[in-house]
């Protein structure tokens, strides 16, 4: 070997070994979350107590930054042009990375190409709601007032192509119903004009309207998964109560900017899952309504690309277009 020759290779060595222990150090100072929905959300509840866990995992904290607003257009933005290092990361729901950019295709960034899956940490239950007030006490009472009197009732969402439009979507379209959508800036304002009376009825994140539910402001009608929740075991399923093959949920999931290394997403993904595997945070999570279920970044980036590809559908279907 020349003497060219060894330099060079002493060079890459040394290289990699400085940056192995660079990302062996990971992280050293705190982590920026983004958000790009409203406190209160199921997403954001959700994140506030894994990565309080994850940060003592980890040995640094996490600073979580709600940026709604634009559909979520804006945060997903800050995340995707962020410098790849792990110091930002977003905690996003499915609707920022399989249904905005349906609706809004000059979005500025590419779901499938500008994030790095880290995780689907959970999926979040949902339910249709109604005021506790409400003459609707099952299912079977709401299709039939629908159908009685085509677009009389209607429905709260947190906009246009947000998970509570298409959740009715389909339903009403499985249903064959015909109801009106009344839009809101994000989902916890439309739950709050569903207990206010302003609205008739919602499909609702069991994350974002647990508290109105404990707290006699929300009335559970059913649950949008295929079987019945423990934490709702009174309740029936919407497929019980009349809609059958009717399914829907949505995802809490934490992703990175395009060309995070990968041995950051392991360090991310490996704190996820141990913080998964404690009691307390199990407990808190599952009773925001979040099924856990801490994939590989693989498994999820499977799972993102097959439900892009479905809301695409239903979304065309719907001619649903932004506001």
């Amino acid at each position: 070997m020349t003497a060219l020759a060894r330099l060079a290779t002493a060079a890459c060595l040394a290289f990699a070994a400085f940056a192995a222990s660079a990302q062996g150090a990971y992280p050293t100072k705190p982590i920026r979350t983004v958000i790009p929905l409203a406190a209160g959300s199921a997403v954001d509840n959700g994140a506030r107590v894994l990565l309080q866990r994850m940060g003592t995992e980890l040995g640094q904290s996490f600073v979580l930054e709600n940026i709604p607003g634009s559909a979520g257009l804006i945060g997903a933005e800050r995340v995707a042009k962020a410098a790849p290092d792990g110091y930002t990361i977003g905690a996003f729901n499915d609707s920022v990375l399989t249904m905005v950019p349906h609706i809004y295709p000059k979005a500025g960034w590419d779901a499938l190409t500008d994030f790095v899956p880290v995780s689907l940490v959970g999926t979040i239950e949902w339910g249709l709601v109604v005021k506790p007030e409400s003459p609707y006490r099952t299912v079977a009472d709401f299709v039939q007032a629908a159908k009685a009197q085509p677009g009389k009732l209607n429905y709260g969402s947190g906009g246009n192509g947000s998970p509570q439009h298409l959740a009715m979507a389909m339903f009403a379209t499985r249903a064959g119903i015909d109801v009106t959508h009344v839009p809101y800036k994000g989902a916890t304002p439309a739950a709050i004009a569903v207990a206010g009376g302003e609205v008739d009825a919602a499909f609702q994140g069991l994350g974002t309207v647990t508290s109105l539910i404990q707290g006699g402001k929300l009335r559970l009608l059913a649950v949008s998964t295929p079987q019945r929740l423990p934490q709702y075991p009174n309740v029936p399923t919407v497929a019980e109560s009349g809609v059958p093959d009717f399914f829907f949920n949505s995802w809490f999931a934490l992703v990175a900017p395009k060309g995070t290394p990968r041995p950051v997403v392991d360090r991310l993904t490996g704190a996820m899952r141990v913080s998964l595997d404690d009691p307390e945070t199990r407990r808190q999570l599952t009773g925001l309504g979040i099924t856990l279920r801490g994939t590989s970044p693989e498994e999820f980036g499977r799972a993102l690309r097959d439900q892009y590809a479905l809301y695409g559908r239903v979304i065309q279907n719907n001619a649903i277009k932004a506001d």
